[in-house]
């Protein structure tokens, strides 16, 4: 409030209002509207890498604004600053108007900014309740309210449309489920700027679908959200603005409805994208990989596939497409050793491999990009010159009479860095656990596609990858297609798979309902084979 002992002259009166009043808000559509986010001039160095130079990032209020950027672009060093997870070396950070030092995440929930992370922060023992309140928990003299916490939890729950379950375990419920529990945690804080980092990397088609319903809910509650991401559909979908980050510098701020993906797109990539894969009819060859009547438990110890007959062709790329759930992720594991079948058999070049070791398939020739590159894909903590050489580390030029060639892994590395753009601050030396989710999947790609399997099992290849990466690694598994390899790509993405395969089958309920040629299908046809709907007869004809 002003206080004035006499009376002011109108000039000298609006002059005490320009020096003593609130920052002015700008009006947009009939409500007053300002940056509740401005991160001015911010600049932050790692060991070999300026992740952030020079960056300045301004957010309204009540909007959802998109940090677009390749794989190392910077998007979520700049959102680990304004979460207190890494100290600016330079720069400044507006929260409301007011200048903000975040040093840590304890600092930054007072602020009321919450982040949900792309690996998600879940204790998998633990109930939705009992994650969601870890940290924060209410109590009742000495004891931790549980019944308190549970009835925030719901309310919370029923305001946004977020339906969870507040005593499931985190183990029992989808992933998904799990990242609403994510969301559930920063509300629970009264958080009112809420991060999202890739939220859409490990979920189904629906769950993209319904996230996207959650955030305008969130939005029209009053919220702001930052999202990071490479889907350029998505940010035309929900997005309001968009400031796109190149090579750790700012590009360019631009109004999303006024913005073509291709524009945003080159903007990204600094040249013209081409969201279609460019391949020639495939030349098959004889039968390289063959399923037959397979039958694999899965976590939960009931039959997740039933009864499965495959076949792959040298030369051709089969797609595999379904709701997730239904049994591609039981398939792949049991085709590459990480699940055991329970009957039938699966050949490899001919050779049975239904039991044999790991190893012993990637000797006769089998590939495997994982789903899951922290479980099954890197071993973290390795440098990322010895996660290159995870297969072949004990073999000629990499190693000798028992003792490893330093030099030839280094070289080995330094080769593959360069040939799939892999970033990483130290380059071979690099610990894979410091690494951007998207480098650490174009290191798992690199390694693989290099030693050029005769039968490829390609499992979700281009998650979390932005739309260079993603037009790369297309073009590199057709270039192995071409070669005469016999591939099977597992894909949530319709586009994809569309896009890249030859033939495309269909699982639902862990059974094959149908197998397509990519030439002569659409999204509609595909749709209602994956929701069980239709079903191809023995001859190919729809039942």
């Amino acid at each position: 409030m002003i206080f004035v002992s006499r009376p002011l002259s109108r000039v000298a009166f609006f002059l005490a209002l320009v020096v003593y009043w609130e920052p002015i808000k700008v009006t947009t559509g009939g409500r007053a509207v300002g940056y509740i986010i401005e991160m001015l001039n911010i600049t932050k160095d790692f060991p070999g890498i300026r992740a952030n130079d020079n960056i300045t990032l301004q957010v309204q209020e009540s909007s959802i604004h998109a940090l677009l950027g390749e794989n190392g672009a910077g998007k979520s060093t700049l959102m680990s600053i304004l979460f207190g997870l890494y100290a600016p070396d330079g720069g400044t950070i507006k929260i409301r108007g007011k200048e903000a030092r975040i040093a840590d995440p304890n600092a930054a929930t007072q602020l009321g900014i919450g982040m949900v992370h792309q690996h998600f922060k879940l204790v998998q023992g633990f109930t939705v309740t009992e994650n969601i309140i870890l940290g924060s928990e209410p109590t009742r003299g000495p004891f931790i309210d549980i019944k308190k916490a549970q009835e925030k939890v719901l309310s919370l729950s029923k305001l946004y449309g977020l339906s969870v379950d507040p005593g499931a375990k985190i183990e029992d419920i989808t992933v998904g489920m799990q990242q609403r529990v994510e969301i559930l945690k920063m509300l629970f804080r009264d958080a009112e700027i809420l991060i999202f980092d890739e939220p859409t990397a490990v979920l189904t088609p629906q769950e993209i679908h319904e996230l996207i319903q959650i955030m305008r809910r969130l939005v029209a509650e009053g919220k702001t959200i930052v999202l990071i991401t490479h889907k350029l559909k998505e940010i035309k979908e929900v997005a309001d603005t968009c400031t796109v980050l190149r090579r750790g510098k700012l590009v360019g701020t631009v109004g999303v409805a006024d913005t073509s993906e291709e524009r945003m797109a080159e903007m990204m990539v600094g040249r013209e994208v081409n969201f279609h894969v460019g391949k020639a009819q495939a030349v098959t060859g004889e039968v390289l990989l063959r399923i037959e009547k397979l039958n694999v438990k899965n976590a939960k110890g009931v039959l997740g596939v039933k009864n499965l007959s495959l076949e792959i062709k040298a030369g051709e790329i089969l797609g595999l497409c379904g709701i997730d759930g239904n049994g591609q992720t039981d398939l792949v594991h049991a085709i590459t050793g990480l699940a055991k079948a329970e009957d039938g058999k699966i050949f490899l070049r001919g050779k049975e491999i239904t039991n044999l070791s790991i190893i012993q398939r990637l000797d006769l020739g089998l590939g495997h990009i994982p789903e899951d590159r922290h479980r099954h894909g890197l071993v973290l903590d390795f440098n990322l010159d010895e996660n290159l050489v995870v297969h072949d580390y004990f073999r000629f030029p990499y190693a000798h009479l028992g003792i490893l060639n330093k030099k030839a892994i280094k070289d080995n590395a330094q080769r593959l860095i360069k040939e799939f753009d892999v970033r990483s601050g130290q380059g071979a030396a690099t610990p894979t656990r410091s690494m951007s989710g998207g480098n650490q999947q174009k290191a798992i790609v690199a390694r693989e596609i290099d030693r050029s399997p005769d039968v490829f099992i390609v499992a979700q290849p281009t998650r979390g990858l932005d739309v260079g990466a993603i037009e790369y690694i297309h073009s590199r598994i057709v270039a192995e297609r071409d070669k005469g390899k016999a591939i099977l790509l597992v894909s949530l993405e319709l586009d994809e798979i569309l896009d890249v395969s030859d033939r495309i089958a269909v699982i639902y309920g862990g059974e094959i309902v149908g197998t397509v040629s990519a030439r002569e299908t659409n999204e509609n046809e595909l749709g209602l084979m994956m929701s069980g709907s239709v079903r191809q007869s023995a001859k190919g004809g729809k039942a």
